[in-house]
């Protein structure tokens, strides 16, 4: 079992940021999330894009913001677990809780901070039928570890910024990708989809566009999609792995039968130190919701201070805290 001050669900920007809060008031922090790397949305959803509300910076890019947050706080150590689904979660007889996971991980913690964003991510499937059964049998909805496709011929569905960027990724990796895509162009980032098209000039990469998923062949395992091209006709494409990267739908998942307040999908929290209606559990970010409540990284920011703030009388109960500044002393003079 993983022992840890602060269990943070959610590894998106806040639960980065409340890393780096609780680490100034010497509290351990251990990350967990569902995707299987840092960054929550920014990283999985739109990496390139340009944010332009974070103080201090006119612009920045969501991947450029999570690889800052991260070295911001490497020097308070924290552990993560990704990958995983956060299934339960139990208290314990001396208040603290348990939190395990899908995958049978367990973490210790006083306090919990959900983080979760839009709540826990589940894939897009493609209307296929029986597409169930190929689960985990050839087919993934999300490139956890690339190396699993080291030399394999890897079919991949779907035009955005993963699926360009995973298909240029693994050019190096698999013996053959082949991307098929519903429409002629892209809609990911320009320069990702011109890499796509001299890599397929190449032969590098096969692309079939304009071309509809119809069907996926295989008895033990996946072995083959059909599509039908514009012209109506079948075409079977032949493959070790299918991976439609359709995106992420944001849900509630498990965090919703935790006995908590919700309006909705959302968590109702108190602004004074946004913590729930449980004692030692806090939520942060755009999975919470209150009077005036805006969805903005730099709100989330501010509602990680607040809730470290009053999670060390927590991790720490009856000992004096004294408000220090970072100007002053240094992140490591704390």
């Amino acid at each position: 079992m993983i022992q840890t001050d602060i269990c943070i669900i959610g590894a998106g920007p806040v639960g980065l940021f409340a890393v780096f809060e609780a680490g100034l008031l010497k509290m351990r922090c251990h990350v967990m999330d569902y995707l299987p790397q840092v960054g929550g949305q920014l990283s999985e959803i739109y990496p390139k894009k340009p944010i332009y509300d974070i103080p201090g910076y006119p612009t920045i890019l969501a991947q450029e913001l999570v690889d800052k947050l991260m070295a911001q706080i490497k020097p308070f150590e924290p552990t993560f677990t990704l990958g995983e689904r956060v299934e339960e979660l139990e208290r314990l007889e001396d208040g603290a809780f348990k939190v395990r996971t899908h995958e049978g991980t367990e973490v210790h913690a006083k306090v919990i901070a959900i983080a979760g964003g839009l709540g826990c991510f589940e894939p897009r499937k493609p209307e296929l039928d029986n597409i169930e059964y190929y689960e985990d049998k050839g087919l993934a909805y999300i490139i956890k570890n690339p190396e699993v496709y080291r030399d394999k011929h890897v079919i991949l569905a779907g035009g955005g910024d993963s699926a360009l960027d995973w298909a240029i990724y693994l050019t190096d990796v698999a013996s053959h990708v082949t991307l098929v895509h519903r429409n002629e162009g892209f809609r990911g980032a320009p320069d990702s989809a011109e890499k796509v098209m001299h890599l397929a000039e190449a032969g590098k990469i096969s692309l079939h566009l304009s071309t509809q998923l119809h069907a996926l062949e295989g008895e033990a395992k996946f072995e083959a999609l059909h599509v039908k091209n514009k012209a109506g006709e079948i075409i079977r494409l032949a493959g070790d792995a299918f991976v439609p990267l359709y995106g992420l739908s944001p849900k509630l998942g498990p965090i919703g039968e935790w006995n908590l307040n919700l309006d909705k999908n959302a968590i109702v929290v108190d602004t004074f130190d946004y913590a729930t209606s449980e004692k030692g559990i806090y939520a942060i970010g755009d999975i919470n919701t209150y009077a005036g409540k805006l969805k903005l990284i730099l709100c989330g920011f501010h509602e990680a201070a607040l809730m470290a703030q009053s999670a060390y009388k927590v991790v720490f109960p009856g000992q004096k805290f004294t408000l220090k500044y970072t100007t002053v002393n240094g992140v490591q003079g704390f």
